[in-house]
This record gives C-alpha cells, sequence and structure tokens, in this order.
C-alpha cells in the first residue's frame, strides 16, 4: 500500500509545479460504495440510449455521497470504435454545506480489438461538469474540464463470465492558480494574485478488477473493486481575494467496491 502511494505521489508531483509554494496533508483512506442500474435500448444497428442511476457511500457507510441519473448515447461506428455522449443530474452530498444540485456533459471515444478471447481498449472521455453552489471564484472552478484515460483487458472465454481489469488516469485542465510570494519570517504569503483558470495536472490514479456476469440473453451483473489515489489542491484565500490564507495538497487513497445491474431490451 505504501509503496502504491508513493509511487503514484511521484507520477503526479511531477504535473503540479505549484507544489513548492504549499504543503502535502498527511494521507487520508476511506471505504466506498457503488450501486448502480442501467437501461439499455438498441435504436439500430450500433446506436444505443442508454439511461442509469447510481448511487454512491463514503465514510465507510458513513453518509451518501450522491445520487446521480445520466442518459446518453453511444454509436458503435466499427468494431474497432466506438463513441458516445451523455448528460449526467448529480446532487451531490457536500457535508455542511447541505446538498447541492450538479449537471455534467460528457464525450468520449473508445479504440479497441479482440486477440482471440481477450479485448484490449484504450477510451478517452471529456468532461464539463457544472456546480450551482456559491464559490470563492479565486479557489475553485465552476465548471471543471477533465480528461479520463483508461486502458483496460477483459476475457471473453469463459460462456457467461467476463473478468476484466483496468488502469484510468485523471487530469484537471482548468483548476485555479495563483501567484504568491511565501515569507519565512512570518510564516506567511504575501504578493498574493489570481492567476486565472489554466492549472493542469494529474488529479487521480485509479486501479480496477472486475467481473461481468451475463444472466440471461438481456440481463448482467457487474461486480467491481476500484482502489483511487486523489490528489486536489486546496487554495483558501480571503473574501476580499486579497489574501492567500494557504495553499495545500490533499492526498487520500479510497478503497472502492460496487455492483451494478444491466438490463438490455
Amino acid at each position: 500500500m505504501k509503496r502504491i502511494t508513493t509511487i503514484g505521489a511521484a507520477l503526479i508531483l511531477s504535473a503540479a509545479p505549484l507544489l513548492a509554494q504549499g504543503t502535502v496533508n498527511e494521507l487520508k483512506s476511506d471505504f466506498r460504495t457503488r450501486s448502480s442500474l442501467e437501461l439499455d435500448w438498441k435504436l439500430a444497428k450500433g446506436l444505443h440510449l442508454g439511461a442509469g442511476y447510481e448511487l454512491r457511500t463514503e465514510d465507510s457507510f458513513g453518509a451518501i455521497d450522491r445520487h446521480q441519473a445520466e442518459l446518453g448515447l453511444s454509436w458503435k461506428v466499427n468494431k474497432w470504435l466506438k463513441t458516445g455522449v451523455s448528460y449526467t443530474f448529480i446532487y451531490h452530498n457536500r457535508g455542511d454545506n447541505g446538498w447541492t444540485p450538479r449537471h455534467r456533459l460528457s464525450a468520449d471515444v473508445t479504440l479497441g480489438f479482440r486477440s482471440g478471447d481477450w479485448r484490449f481498449s484504450i477510451k478517452e472521455q471529456l468532461r464539463l461538469t457544472h456546480k450551482t453552489e456559491s464559490l470563492n471564484y479565486c479557489q475553485e472552478v465552476r465548471n471543471p474540464l477533465l480528461l479520463k484515460s483508461r486502458a483496460k483487458v477483459q476475457y471473453k472465454g469463459f460462456a457467461t463470465i467476463e473478468p476484466y481489469a483496468y488502469l484510468e488516469v485523471r487530469n484537471i485542465f482548468n483548476d485555479p492558480s495563483c501567484n504568491a510570494t511565501w515569507s519565512t519570517s512570518s510564516q506567511a504569503y504575501a504578493n498574493y494574485s489570481f492567476g486565472g483558470y489554466n492549472d493542469v495536472y494529474i488529479n487521480r490514479l485509479r486501479g480496477c478488477l472486475g467481473l461481468e456476469w451475463k444472466i440471461s440473453k438481456h440481463s448482467a451483473l457487474d461486480f467491481y473493486g476500484m482502489l483511487d489515489y486523489c490528489y486536489d489542491k486546496n487554495i483558501d484565500v480571503d473574501k476580499t481575494y486579497t489574501y492567500l490564507k494557504s495553499l495545500t495538497w490533499d492526498q487520500s487513497l479510497n478503497g472502492i467496491v460496487g455492483v451494478g445491474y444491466k438490463f438490455s431490451f
């Protein structure tokens, strides 16, 4: 576990030039769950309409993290290329700040090929999320833009069971940046200025092992476990937007187990 954390930190630190101006907080860990229902309609050859609901918990079943509902279209262009677009409504739990709605648009491209009983694929998904809550514009971007890159392998040699594994990297493209001078004598920041939404870095590494079980012609279950190493920047600026209180980096290692049910029409 410690080695995974060290490797993850090394990869992410290389993409985080502001680290020298901030403090890395102690690694935290959590156990989380996901459960989902997905419906899939075949509209035409290669063209599918999908709808789904997902419930997420955190703090070792101590709290509900979010409810989310999704509607999307996917198009299998040929045997090796698939594209898709979707809209997701998220009802997010912000702890003491209450529940807030968020809206997300996603677009993805998947390249894959099969070799014998093995299928290999690479998926790129671009996500734009709109936050509706009140924000300090110097601390948080209202419309974060992220890219998720996934490499997946799946074994299709069994009749009804398909085990799989994947690795995923998530990049944020427009996190807030800032300029400030650290004073060792006063142990405080000075000469603060907002740098815009231009900080780009890797904020999550994910590994996953899963198993898809086709119960019948139209029904399937998906069981999976994931390990996430997350790395997020926190900028704390006063209400006048002129003073930088702190610049820290949160790191966490989260174990996630999930189950999903899919019905195809």
